[in-house]
């Protein structure tokens, strides 16, 4: 199995931990520490080696921060974990906060005293961020620290070595464009802007630019590394050596520079000593990264990543690749519900056991490379935590007459997938159906939106709301996220959602996954990934306008769908979607699975 379901946490975390630290600040002479999930790259994905939120307060969800000074602390997260976080975490030590709606600034600025010093690990925290505990330490009268190191890897016993996964070269039949054309239009871009050369901190980016794929990570093909990118000449690949077969380590040297992550500092500060204009994104690098180039007395240019936008767009052959991926991973998914169906209203099946059999039909297929996140597989009150992890100590058999949520995806090396279903187990209450009916209705509703050049994430996220807002309802979390191509499973810069402001570009895949939780109870999520596509004529229209291709091929589960809260045009919708599933589908599965298949189809 790729996914293991033991418990994350242990008696150890919270005001054990909490004391540790606070003894290393004060022989440090520091007031306070910022400690945050994440590590160098800033990014989602984060090794066991960086897990140092988790290791003090024992919360694993994938975004949150703690912050820790003498006498109080405080855990951030946004709307996914408000309720794990009061799971794991002991709030007598650090107390529950709201990530956006209450940040770590706002808590900060009445919690410092004049004088006090807070420190923050330079690479864990990024430029832009940086900036604002600036200005909320200078208010307050505190100064903040950078620090070089980290207080946490000081007191941090058995903390495990850094990952030395393989890389692996991703041929072009399946990337659709060499990395020397790749590495040749970001250096164009580079010049149009008028700067020397561009850091890169992102995996994604240095593996999607190289045509490389790595191991460091859970469920993600990473390489964990740094690049430099000049305008001219050959990028430098700061990565460990050891990652690297002799074949590799000689593609990779006809593209680049090879140095250890050691000489990344080094090779930032000569591009200061150059006096060199180095982009950086200051969403993205850690305020070390600049300050080593401005030290050294290089110019900084602030800029998003120039490899996310080209990396977003994704090329014809891989969306091939991604169609591919989503008609087997649809195939084994359909094999999964036709199995689930006759197990679950036994009453003895249980979370693991319904992502275990998942996997098992996906590796099945015999291609997959792994899940593309652990699975969330939540039954009853379970399903109401939005980014759920089962373990063994959570494991609940799912019961009858409540539905039951599983959201999972597998990396293919053609494709990654993601999706999400809601199914009855049992009778279903006309509350239940209700609340999944208003949830396809917003998933509905994004699926067929037409929308001009130009259109954000953010304009499109109300359309996956507006039923549920109707009804007094909402849901904590985006409607959608990019997709990467055999990368990770969670894209930029593309996105559904409020604070989505990268303009929609055809060739992006984002999932659509509108949902509903009602606390203690059951969770709802129905979720397909979309293509967006090439502006089009609209008949009697004057623009042409873009619009989303579903690539995911998977029945909506009819037994909770009233039919009469739904428009002619969305029953049209369904019953489209039902047939074109039906129709692709059908064929990849045996005789039994095939049978259910049209049933579960029928049109409404």
């Amino acid at each position: 199995m790729f996914q293991s379901f033991d418990d994350l946490t242990d008696p150890s975390c919270g005001a054990p931990r909490a004391a540790l630290l606070r003894s290393e600040l004060a022989r440090r002479g520091l007031d306070g520490f910022l400690v945050p999930r994440a590590d160098a790259h800033q990014g989602e994905y984060v090794p066991p080696h960086d897990c140092r939120l988790q290791w003090l307060t024992g919360f694993t969800g994938s975004a949150g921060v703690a912050a820790v000074l003498g006498d109080t602390g405080a855990i951030f997260v946004d709307g996914r974990y408000t309720i794990q976080v009061r799971e794991q975490v002991d709030l007598e030590v650090f107390e529950a906060r709201h990530l956006v709606n209450d940040p770590v600034s706002a808590w900060l600025a009445d919690a410092l005293k004049p004088g006090q010093k807070l420190g923050i690990d330079a690479m864990l925290h990024t430029v832009r961020e940086v900036r604002r505990l600036r200005e909320v330490c200078k208010k307050a009268g505190a100064e903040l620290v950078t620090l070089n190191d980290n207080p946490v890897d000081s007191v941090w016993e058995d903390r495990p070595e850094p990952p030395v996964g393989a890389v692996s070269l991703y041929p072009v039949e399946l990337a659709g464009k060499p990395s020397k054309e790749k590495i040749a239009e970001i250096q164009s871009a580079l010049e149009d802007k008028g700067v020397d050369a561009c850091v890169l901190t992102q995996p994604d980016s240095i593996a999607w630019l190289l045509n490389i794929r790595g191991s460091d990570v859970e469920h993600t093909p990473l390489p964990l590394s740094f690049a430099t990118l000049p305008a001219k000449g050959k990028p430098s690949l700061y990565i460990d050596s050891r990652k690297l077969s002799n074949s590799v380590r000689d593609t990779l040297l006809d593209l680049s520079e090879l140095a250890e992550p050691a000489d990344f500092t080094t090779g930032l500060k000569a591009l200061g000593e150059a006096g060199s204009k180095v982009m950086i994104d200051p969403a993205l690098a850690g305020i070390g990264i600049a300050d080593a180039i401005t030290d050294a007395g290089g110019t900084l240019i602030e800029a998003q990543d120039p490899v996310l936008l080209p990396k977003a767009v994704k090329n014809t052959t891989e969306l091939k690749g991604a169609r591919e991926a989503h008609l087997r991973d649809a195939a084994a998914y359909v094999n999964f519900l036709c199995w689930f169906d006759e197990e679950a209203p036994k009453g003895e099946l249980d979370e693991i056991g319904a992502a275990e059999k998942l996997e098992e039909f996906r590796r099945e297929t015999g291609v997959l490379k792994d899940i593309s996140f652990d699975t969330i597989s939540g039954a009853g009150p379970n399903g109401a935590i939005c980014h759920y992890r089962v373990s063994r100590s959570s494991n609940l058999k799912i019961p009858l007459g409540k539905p039951y949520l599983i959201d999972s995806g597998g990396q293919y090396e053609d494709g990654t997938t993601d999706i999400t279903r809601t199914l009855a187990v049992g009778e279903m209450s006309a509350e239940m159906k209700k609340h999944y009916t208003l949830v396809l209705k917003g998933h509905i509703a994004v699926s067929t939106a037409r929308f001009p050049q130009g259109t954000t994430g953010a304009q499109l996220d109300p359309l996956a709301r507006i039923d549920l807002w109707k009804a007094g309802l909402d849901f904590d979390h985006g409607t959608g996220h990019g997709v990467g191509a055999y990368l990770s499973v969670h894209e930029g810069p593309q996105r559904i959602a409020k604070t989505g402001t990268v303009p929609l570009k055809p060739g992006m895949i984002l999932s659509n996954e509108p949902g509903y939780y009602p606390a203690g109870e059951y969770g709802i999520r129905l979720e397909n990934l979309e293509i967006v596509t090439e502006a089009r004529d609209v008949a009697g229209g004057e623009r042409a306008m873009l619009g989303f291709e579903t690539i995911t091929l998977v029945p909506m589960d009819l037994r909770l769908v009233d039919v009469s809260l739904l428009t002619t045009a969305e029953r049209d919708w369904l019953n489209r979607y039902h047939a074109r599933v039906r129709a692709e589908v059908g064929p990849l599965v045996r005789a039994k699975e095939r049978i259910w298949l049209e049933k579960a189809t029928e049109a409404v």
